[in-house]
């Protein structure tokens, strides 16, 4: 069974940096295509950023362009997300997600995903 699991979610002031983590376990993560999203109180699960099989990258949010980026390290079964100068408006928990896409192939929805981890809450202060 591949589980996901995400860690690095924390309290952080406004221009702040973290580092989310999402760990597969099961099958290696080369496998898959990964996608980070977040979700905030009353709002719809909303597409980050996806990295494909292959290794390519697409951002679908333009409030995280310039600011977010995704990588993947396939030996450690691990992929980040990487968030620079945090606003409060990014407040939300932020949830990876896995499938077997086609190699150079991502997804911005949420329901092309299979596999899900329990998320992790990030809150930025003003």
């Amino acid at each position: 069974q591949f589980q996901l699991v995400e860690s690095g979610g924390g309290l952080v002031q406004s221009g702040g940096s973290l580092r989310l983590s999402c760990v597969g376990s099961g099958y290696p993560l080369a496998n898959y295509a990964i996608g980070w999203f977040r979700q905030a109180p009353g709002k719809e699960r909303e597409a980050l950023l996806c990295i494909r099989r292959s290794g390519g990258e697409t951002t679908y949010a333009d409030s995280v362009k310039g600011r977010f980026t995704i990588s993947r390290d396939n030996a450690r079964n691990t992929a980040y997300l990487q968030m620079n100068n945090l606003r409060p408006e990014d407040t939300a928990r932020y949830y990876c997600a896995a499938d077997h896409l086609a190699e150079w192939y991502c997804e911005d929805d949420p329901g092309k995903f299979r596999h899900w981890g329990q998320g992790t809450q990030v809150t930025v202060s003003s």
